[in-house]
C-alpha cells in the first residue's frame, strides 16, 4: 500500500475506485466496505483509494476541547489498512482553511482535478464537505458533470455493518474487551513508553512497566486488571496489566497504566511496547495491606496465565 501524506504527492493512478471514510479501528463493519471496494475496483480494472483526513478535523476544529478518544493512533491504522491490500491510502492534511471549502468544490478542486477519480463507492448516509453537505445524490449529480461513476455500498445482511466505532469505543470504556475484540477483527491494542515508576511492584514481586501512552488522545479502558499480551523489539511476552489510581498505595486519583511480563527481567526504560488486550478479569479495588494485595496478584496472575491459554504453575 502506498500512502500519501499531500495531495501533490499522488502520482497517476490506474482508474482510481475511491471510498471516503475514518477507518478508526478498520472494524468487521470497515473490512466488508474494503471488500467492496476492491471488487468495484477489479470490475474496471482499476486501483483502490482510501481518502481519509489526518490530523482528524476536531482536533483542529477544537483543539482545546475537541474530546476525541480513538481506538488507533494514525500509525495502527495504517498498518491495518495495509493488511487488507489498499493500493493507495490519502492521508488529507486537514486544516481550518480546508474545513471552510465546500463539497463541491472538494469533489472538482481535490477528486477530480487531484486524483482523477473514476469511481466512487460511499454509504447511502455519509456526509462531508463544509456543513456536512456533500452526501450521495450530491456525488451522483457531481459524476455526470465531471465524468465519475458513484455506486452505493449495500446494506449487508448480516450483524457487521451495524458495528461502529462507537459502538466499540463504548465496548472498551465498559471493559467489554471481548466484545470489542469481535468487532474489531483482531486484538485491541495501544503503543507506548516505558517510563519511571516507584517501584512499589517490585517490592511485591510483581514489578511493573508504567506506560505513557504514545498517542494522548487514544482510548483508555475502564479501570481494572486486564490479561495481556506484549509486543516488545525483542519478543512476545504475556503479562498482566493494571489500569487505575491504585488505591491501595496511594491517595491520589491519578490514573495509571502499569504492566507486569510474566518471565521477565531486562530494563525496560525508554523502551516503546505495545499491549493487546485479551480480557478484563477483575475491576480495581483497595485492599487492608500490601500482603492482602500481594495475595490478590498473585490469583490475579494465575487468571491471567490460564486466560492466555499458558500452563499455571504455583
Amino acid at each position: 500500500m502506498k500512502v500519501y501524506y499531500s495531495i501533490d504527492e499522488v502520482p497517476p493512478i490506474k482508474n482510481p475506485v475511491l471510498t471516503l471514510g475514518t477507518f478508526d479501528g478498520v472494524h468487521l463493519g470497515h473490512q466488508k466496505v474494503i471488500r467492496f471496494l476492491k471488487e468495484s475496483a477489479e470490475k474496471i480494472d482499476g486501483e483502490t483509494v482510501l481518502f481519509t483526513f489526518h490530523p482528524h478535523p476536531r482536533m483542529v476544529l477544537h483543539p482545546n476541547d475537541h474530546g476525541l478518544e480513538m481506538i488507533q493512533s494514525i500509525d495502527a491504522r495504517i498498518d491495518k489498512l495495509a493488511s487488507f491490500g489498499i493500493d493507495h491510502l490519502i492521508l488529507f492534511p486537514f486544516t481550518k482553511e480546508f474545513s471552510r471549502m465546500t463539497a463541491v468544490d472538494f469533489v472538482r478542486e481535490i477528486l477530480v482535478n487531484k486524483v482523477n477519480v473514476k469511481l466512487m463507492t460511499i454509504g447511502y448516509n455519509h456526509h462531508f464537505g463544509r456543513n456536512r453537505t456533500g452526501n450521495l445524490d450530491l456525488l451522483k449529480q457531481l459524476g455526470e458533470t465531471y465524468e465519475f461513476d458513484v455506486q452505493e455500498i449495500p446494506a449487508f445482511q448480516d450483524e457487521d455493518i451495524n458495528i461502529s466505532s462507537t459502538k466499540i469505543r463504548a465496548a472498551i470504556q465498559a471493559g467489554e474487551i471481548e466484545k470489542a475484540n469481535k468487532y474489531l477483527g483482531s486484538i485491541f491494542n495501544f503503543e507506548g513508553t516505558v517510563i519511571e515508576g516507584d517501584k512499589i511492584g517490585t517490592t511485591l514481586g510483581y514489578p511493573t512497566a508504567n506506560i505513557n501512552l504514545k498517542e494522548p488522545y487514544l482510548i483508555s479502558p475502564i479501570n481494572g486488571v486486564y490479561a495481556v499480551n506484549v509486543e516488545l523489539r525483542t519478543g512476545s511476552f504475556k503479562g498482566m496489566m493494571n489500569i487505575g489510581t491504585r488505591p491501595t498505595i496511594s491517595d491520589t486519583q491519578e490514573k495509571r497504566i502499569e504492566v507486569h511480563l510474566f518471565d521477565f527481567e531486562d530494563d525496560l526504560y525508554g523502551k516503546s511496547i505495545r499491549i493487546f488486550i485479551v480480557k478484563r478479569i477483575r475491576s480495581e479495588k483497595s485492599f487492608d495491606s500490601l500482603e492482602s494485595l500481594k495475595s490478590q496478584l498473585n490469583n490475579d496472575k494465575k487468571t491471567c496465565l490460564s486466560v492466555l491459554d499458558l500452563p499455571v504453575n504455583g
